[in-house]
């Protein structure tokens, strides 16, 4: 969201509208706001458009480039990575610390993948908080968004031992860079309450680190874990498919991640195949597209 200076609220209620284009998935940016604005008393709701009106301000957000943009509110302000800009919330907006259970403890990776944003709209990684800055006191588990907690080892040591004190599950949602894990953070993922645990196999190139990392989780318990491939950017058919086989050959679970939304009908059927993986464990991608052939 832009940087803008807020007028305080003042005799009358301020009205806030907040438009979430991708509604199925959480803002981080929008709860952040509403909760902002709701602490200095204003009236916050889903935009509503026949309220057009009553509105003092509107947000609108949008995290996914593709998503369409056709039918923003004039006058909205608007940010979100979806909108292809830098934008981003006030100082103070910026600095709440609403216990929504989700949200992030870190910003910025030390990667530069040529098919991700994060370096250029966070910048180097840096701790923003902790686990019990998200927490509600209450919830038995919290979804993190970090990009790369990984390479913060100490300040992951501690998110860690938090949720372990504290009972709270961890849903490390963005995934977990494999190529940074050793023994003892290995050890550390296996002694706490967790979903099943992502990482990222984006390239060929990676097998022999992705190879290593599942040895080193399966040694530890750690037997099944989940994959994010990248297909659609800088790799041919093949490539993703054969990544696809080496994962389920190794016992793991996939989900294809297609670049923009890349649509074409091989890579469709891909993700329909290992994106569920109750079929992508019970069948060959060969014994797969005999059964789509016929439906």
């Amino acid at each position: 969201m832009e940087a803008i200076v807020y007028r305080e609220l003042r005799n009358k209620e301020m009205k806030i509208g907040l438009l979430n284009l991708e509604p199925k998935y959480h803002n981080y940016a929008l709860d952040k706001l509403c909760y902002y604005y709701m602490s200095k008393g204003a009236d916050v709701e889903d935009y509503f458009a026949l309220s057009y009106n009553t509105y003092d301000k509107i947000y609108c957000s949008s995290i996914f480039s593709w998503t369409k943009k056709a039918d923003i509110p004039f006058g909205a302000e608007i940010g979100g990575t979806g909108f292809g800009s830098n934008v981003e919330l006030s100082p103070e907006i910026e600095e709440a610390k609403p216990h929504l259970n989700y949200g992030f403890t870190t910003r910025g990776c030390i990667r530069k993948c040529p098919f991700c944003v994060v370096p250029q709209k966070e910048g180097n990684l840096r701790v923003v908080g902790d686990l019990l800055d998200l927490w509600d006191g209450k919830a038995k588990e919290i979804t993190l968004y970090d990009n790369n907690i990984l390479g913060l080892p100490e300040h992951f040591n501690l998110v860690c031992s938090q949720a372990k004190l504290n009972g709270i599950e961890i849903d490390f949602n963005q995934g977990l860079d494999h190529r940074l894990l050793t023994p003892e953070i290995v050890k550390t993922l296996k002694s706490i309450k967790h979903h099943e645990y992502r990482f990222a196999y984006d390239n060929p190139s990676y097998f022999k680190s992705v190879d290593n990392a599942i040895t080193m989780l399966q040694n530890e318990g750690i037997n099944r874990c989940s994959w994010y491939v990248l297909v659609g950017f800088d790799t041919t058919f093949q490539e993703d498919l054969d990544r696809l086989n080496y994962l389920r050959s190794r016992g793991q679970n996939a989900y294809v991640q297609r670049y923009n939304m890349k649509t074409n009908k091989l890579l469709t059927s891909l993700a329909r195949w290992a994106n569920q993986h109750h079929i992508f464990q019970g069948m060959t991608w060969e014994q797969f597209c005999v059964k789509e052939s016929k439906a």
